[in-house]
Order: structure tokens, then sequence, then C-alpha cells
């Protein structure tokens, strides 16, 4: 019984692989830009006190760069695990709404690539796939893993470095969480509306932060996304006129 290909499937599998390569150059960037954010989240593990294995299991496992670093100030503050779970849940919350957006276009798919694609899904590959002509499986697995591969291999940089240099964190490396999601940001903006609502909410963080407003983070993002509805709506409106 012969079991060559056939050609349909020797042009799928081209297909795959094409799309998957294609995935991992465009996360490359933006894995790249998250290299001082992994390196920060593997120290930051040792000086809250877990042993080498523990801080880099935690990146392997938790895969969240914002929830873990939180996470570790909560638990070198002394926080209560009820405390430390409720925080990291409302800050990975957004994850609900990626997915949902995401919903129906791998809906198809068995659920092995479904749950593959909602423990590799982050604000990067969000970003990377708020295309819909970008939702294929495979597309989104490249990109997905060149930026997992990335932060496993420079968490253990981290937990090395934090075992060898003293005072790792005088460096400033938590610089590049605000510096990664500066080009995240921009891949979103799309059209004028989403620029005037960036630009609003970037003014009005500039200006609570500048008259010590405490919430200015919260307050600037609520407002923001005010203003995007009602730009939004008012648009509607103009388009039915």
């Amino acid at each position: 019984m012969s079991h060559e290909r056939t050609p349909i499937s020797i042009e799928e599998e081209k297909q795959s692989k094409y799309l998957f390569y294609k995935g991992v150059l465009d996360m490359l960037p933006l894995s790249i830009s998250a290299i001082p954010w992994a390196i920060l989240a593997g120290s930051m593990a040792i000086h809250a006190g877990l042993s080498n294995s523990q801080a880099l299991g935690m990146s392997i496992v938790m895969f969240a760069g914002a929830a873990q670093l939180v996470s570790l100030g909560l638990v070198m503050a002394g926080s209560s695990t009820i405390s430390i779970f409720l925080t990291v849940f409302f800050i990975t919350a957004q994850h609900f709404i990626y997915a949902l957006t995401l919903r129906n276009d791998i809906k198809h798919l068995p659920i092995k690539h479904r749950l593959s694609l909602g423990f590799l899904l982050t604000d990067e590959l969000f970003a990377i796939g708020s295309d819909s002509t970008k939702r294929n499986f495979y597309y989104l697995l490249g990109a997905g893993l060149c930026f997992y591969i990335f932060w496993i291999a420079f968490s253990a940089v981290g937990v090395f470095l934090a075992s060898t240099i003293p005072n790792l964190q005088s460096y400033h490396l938590d610089f590049s969480i605000i510096a990664i999601f500066i080009p995240l940001i921009l891949t979103l903006i799309k059209d004028k509306l989403t620029f005037c609502s960036v630009l609003l909410t970037a003014i009005s963080m500039f200006l609570l932060t500048f008259f010590h407003i405490q919430g200015a983070l919260i307050i600037a993002g609520l407002f923001g996304m005010v203003i995007s509805t009602l730009l939004e709506n008012l648009n509607t409106q103009r388009s039915f006129k």
C-alpha cells in the first residue's frame, strides 16, 4: 500500500512552515526588546528568595511578565496569598478579551492547538495577531514560541546574573517594561481615532504624574477608554448622516 504524500499535502506542509517562520520573524523585534524585561524577571525572583530552579520554573510555567514581576514584588513586601492571587487575576484579565477576539478564528482547531495558543497568548502575540489575516495557527504558534523561548532563555540569564552581579536591580532594567509596550501600541495605531485616543491618554498620564496624583496610571487609562468610546460613537453618528 502506497504511503506517498499527495501534492496537496506537500503544498500544505510548505505553507504551514512558511507561516510558522513568518510568525517567528515578525515576533523577533518584540522578543529582542523583551530581553531586559526577562533578565529583570529572573533576577527579581532570586532577590525574592526563590532558588535557581524555582525562579526559572516560574518563568517557564507562568509566562506572564507583568504578573510575574508584580507577584514577586508582593511576595517581597510580605503580602498575603489571597491578595497576590487577586492582583495577578486583575492584571491578566485582559487575556479574556484577547481570547474572545481570537475565538472565531481558532475555534475550529483541535483542543491541543487551542490550548497551545492559549498558553502562548501574551500582549505581544495579540498585537501581532491583531490583523485578522494573520490568525493562522502556524503563524501564531511560530510567533508565540519565538517570544516564549526568548523569555525563558533570558530569564535564565537573569537568574545567573543575580547570583554573580551584586545590586543588579540598580541598573534600571525595569525601563524595558515601558520600552516594550511602545512598539506594541504603535502596531495598534491604524487610524486617526486610535491615534487621538493614545495621544490624549499619554498627555493625561503625563499631567497627572507631574502633579503627583495618586493612581495616575489607572485614571489615565480610564480617561483614554472613555475618550475612545466617545470618539467612536461620534464617528459612527457622522457615518449615518
